[in-house]
């Protein structure tokens, strides 16, 4: 019998291998029964001096590891955002981070073990933790862009920040209303005029901008940072 013509005997007959059964998909403890998970977010505690030292930089960390998850998952979807802090806050850089980009868990944390309300006394808290002014220990009534346009003086303390500067930083296109460089001017004296004697924490620099001076009677209480940046 030839190679050709030569055919199995029953017992001989190679069967094909069983498929595998599908590896079923793990549950995941986060998600509860009713809801679905539609991605994840990765806290990385690392500066950008550490990251130098080991020979890269932020920005190709972040690449190499969206490269990463294309490979695991072709078509996923990314995004990333750079978490900023005031310099020389203490603290792990992780735990900064994941409240820099206001993660609920650790928000809820830090409310717990963070200082008590500051007791009345005669003088002005800027709390940017919790978005508000107290005067003498009573909340200022400012309004959003009052206080945003006094944050974002104070988080860069000494510098004199021109009013372009200022417009395009709290104002976005399609704001109902985008003040110009002469009206910007309006909404800095309505709150001076709402921070009373302590008005002159926001100093005029002629023909160039404004800048906030610390005061011996100004306190600023800072948990969390300004919206990252974004890479």
């Amino acid at each position: 019998m030839s190679l050709a013509t030569a055919s199995l005997a029953p017992t001989e007959r190679v069967s094909a291998a069983p498929t595998p059964a599908p590896t079923p998909a793990r549950r995941l403890r986060a998600v509860p029964d009713g809801t679905e998970a539609r991605g994840f977010a990765l806290y990385v505690g690392v500066d950008q001096l550490k990251a130098l030292e080991a020979g890269t930089d932020l920005g190709r960390v972040v690449e190499r590891l969206k490269q990463l998850l294309a490979d695991l998952v072709p078509g996923s979807e990314t995004y990333a955002a750079v978490a900023l802090a005031p310099a020389g806050v203490g603290g792990r850089d992780v735990d900064v981070v994941r409240l820099a980009l206001q993660d609920p868990a650790a928000l809820a944390k830090h409310r717990q073990i963070e200082e008590p309300t500051p007791k009345p006394r005669d003088g002005v808290v800027i709390d940017i933790s919790r978005k508000r002014v107290l005067l003498g220990g009573q909340t200022a009534s400012l309004t959003y862009k009052e206080f945003e346009l006094l944050q974002y003086l104070v988080l860069r303390e000494g510098r004199t920040v021109d009013r372009a500067e200022i417009i395009s930083a709290l104002w976005i296109a399609g704001d109902d209303e985008i003040p110009n460089e002469r009206t910007i001017d309006v909404h800095v004296r309505r709150l001076r005029a709402k921070l009373g004697e302590f008005e002159v924490i926001v100093r005029t620099v002629r023909g160039v901008g404004y800048r906030f001076d610390r005061h011996a009677d100004v306190s600023i209480r800072q948990a969390t940072t300004p919206s990252p940046d974004f890479f």
